[in-house]
């Protein structure tokens, strides 16, 4: 049917006719066109101008297993043919909602044994929040309602999340929340200066200690943070970081929920984020990853100090979706986990973002346009700066960025800019034959943005 109205319709005037888009000028986006992205194989997008692009973002961080698994799609048609839906209210559940939930309790850190689902990120967090209030007040501590989250925090789009988050445009233009706070992020490259990434690491892990200590303890809900700040520029902390806000969240007696969205199901090489950095979470946010973004789905998992509460003692949960543990979206987040697991792609990935890496430098290392070349697993970030040996940022932040992810685009690859830092984050399953093709093309893309910007760089 699409192949037919392929000919038949303007999709860029009909989006703009209809289509309101997710964080989007529009009219900005009237006046260029909207790219329509047809089909995708493996880590590949075609667009309906016949252009083949890498997805070096897989979607938004999410399609860990690449594009076109056959097997994805068969178990969400089985499951439809089987049992398309029906709810978990009313004392119900569904087979495949058990059994992720079981499976998901199997690789996740000790001491997580439920998990609730939901159908996004930002409902996961919005989950978690609400939860950790129901937590404290069934321990008669109803005045611990403050979060503390970081600037260029992520949490995702409902109010709840945004006002988590640290995305100062978010809070300007829609407002926030009341008990809400923000800290330094621990974000070596731009808020480092003299010290030592050990040593701000610390430091910033202390910023934490003393919002805390401003606010009272006895009012701290929690502390909410993703392990790798990944919307936020791919903030990678040293690794001095989160012992010390284990210590913290530890020694006030504040819930510590780490925000899995981006980071969790393989993306690090560890299963979590979490996994890799030794972190002590009460609550992890999922989404994204579990089904490789091929249907929604997210999972809040509750670790047993949290869950035991609400079991035992808080008596109805007031707080659920339609669609939570979609049955649909469980079979296909099970066979998504199944392919992780026997295609090892978990693993996998700590030598292919390691590989991605020395690839880059190679490639674009030693261009003076080129901070930093900073990873994990296959996540990662280059810094774009006037100088790199003062890590001097350019006067206009966010122009240089645009400018060299519209280069990427034009190369056949697709990367993102978070102010003038550009994020990658491939499918899992990327080959080596591909690490070498996203280098190339991102040193044509980097060399044409030096070109652009030549007289603001420092040679």
């Amino acid at each position: 049917m699409l192949d037919d109205l392929n000919h038949a319709i303007d999709w860029q005037a009909e989006d703009a006719a209809h289509h309101f888009h997710p964080f989007t000028d529009h009219k900005e986006l009237h006046q260029q066109g909207v790219r329509v992205i047809t089909s995708a194989e493996g880590v590949y997008i075609h667009d309906s101008q016949g252009n083949r692009i890498m997805d070096g973002m897989a979607g938004l961080w999410c399609v860990a297993a690449g594009y076109g698994r056959a097997e994805l799609v068969e178990a969400a048609a089985s499951q439809m043919r089987r049992l398309p839906y029906y709810n978990a209210f009313f004392k119900t559940t569904t087979e495949p909602t058990v059994l992720l939930a079981k499976k998901l309790a199997s690789i996740a850190p000790a001491g997580f044994e439920h998990v609730f689902f939901a159908c996004s990120g930002s409902e996961a967090v919005d989950s978690a929040l609400r939860t950790a209030r129901v937590y404290w007040q069934t321990l008669g501590k109803p005045e611990k309602k403050i979060f503390i989250g970081r600037e260029y925090g992520y949490h995702g789009s409902t109010t709840l999340g945004a006002s988590a988050g640290g995305m100062k445009d978010m809070h300007r233009q829609a407002g926030d929340l009341p008990n809400f706070a923000h800290v330094l992020p621990p974000y070596w490259y731009g808020k480092g200066g003299q010290m030592s990434p050990e040593e701000f690491g610390l430091y910033a892990a202390r910023e934490v200690e003393k919002k805390i200590l401003e606010l009272g303890p006895e009012h701290v809900a929690g502390f909410i943070g993703e392990p790798i700040q990944g919307a936020g520029g791919v903030i990678i902390p040293p690794e001095t970081y989160w012992p010390e806000i284990n210590r913290i969240c530890r020694q006030y007696d504040i819930l510590l929920i780490a925000d899995e969205v981006i980071c969790g199901y393989g993306r690090t090489g560890r299963m979590f984020g979490t996994d890799y950095f030794g972190i002590k979470p009460d609550m992890m946010t999922t989404a994204k990853g579990l089904t490789s973004g091929y249907v929604p789905l997210s999972a809040l998992f509750l670790n047993n100090r949290v869950a035991d509460v609400l079991i035992n003692e808080a008596g109805e949960y007031f707080h659920g979706f339609t669609y939570s543990g979609h049955p649909v979206s469980c079979a296909v987040a099970l066979k998504n986990i199944e392919i992780l697991e026997t295609e090892r792609l978990v693993e996998t990935a700590t030598a292919k973002g390691a590989l991605l890496r020395e690839k880059l430098n190679e490639a674009i290392g030693d261009l003076p346009i080129v901070g930093e070349i900073r990873g994990v697993g296959l996540i990662g970030a280059i810094e774009l700066t006037a100088d790199k040996r003062t890590r001097k940022f350019f006067a206009k932040n966010g122009r240089v960025g645009a400018l060299c992810r519209d280069h990427c685009i034009a190369n056949g690859l697709m990367m993102r800019a978070t102010r003038d830092t550009m994020l990658f984050s491939p499918p899992l399953i990327i080959s080596e034959e591909e690490v070498a093709r996203f280098a190339a093309m991102a040193k044509t893309a980097f060399e044409q943005t030096l070109r652009d910007v030549r007289d603001e760089v420092a040679e």
